[in-house]
């Protein structure tokens, strides 16, 4: 059996749990209303939906793309919408490829960090933090404060798996961003 490259239906589901997951330990985090969550706009699309410029280099699991007002009707119908939108553009196929070259990584957890991750930068994206065209050290730099936060987010899940999967992206940055 070869490698599937697209997420089945049931890793769909996986995914969306692992969306609402992340998003809750996030907002849980940031002490977030859910009308403050409503402010920082952002989709998820998956292999099957992306564009080939929305096709991360290797080794990423997600690129994210952030849509200005002028295009923001290309990015999941904002149209009557003021501000930026951010689409986490799910890289199945990395994803799929490292759950198969490490039979100990399951998807629910690993896809719990990636949102997680994801979802940190667009936080501090959105509240001015950092800069979303940040490049070089710059952007090395703020990998490793997403990160440093994301496992500071997920620390004490109960969630099977997690503490491997924390441990074994302990020094990985998982990102790639694109401005359209």
């Amino acid at each position: 059996m070869g490698v599937r490259t697209f997420f089945s239906d049931k890793d769909i589901q996986t995914v969306s749990e692992a969306l609402d997951i992340a998003e809750d330990r996030t907002g849980e985090y940031y002490k977030f209303s859910f009308g403050q969550w409503k402010r920082h706009r952002y989709g998820v699309k998956t292999l099957t939906d992306l564009r080939r410029e929305e096709i991360a280099p290797d080794p990423a699991f997600a690129l994210l793309n952030k849509y200005s007002l002028a295009n923001a009707e290309e990015a999941l119908d904002v149209r009557r919408r003021k501000g930026d939108f951010y689409s986490i553009c799910l890289q199945d196929h990395r994803i799929l490829d490292a759950l198969g070259r490490d039979r100990n990584a399951c998807l629910l957890p690993l896809m719990v960090y990636i949102f997680t991750h994801e979802l940190i930068h667009i936080v501090r994206f959105c509240n001015f933090s950092q800069r979303f065209e940040v490049k070089g050290e710059g952007r090395r730099r703020e990998e490793e404060i997403v990160h440093g936060t994301t496992l500071k987010v997920l620390k004490g899940l109960a969630l099977q798996d997690l503490d491997y999967i924390m441990d074994a992206y302990r020094s990985y940055g998982i990102c790639e961003l694109m401005a359209c």
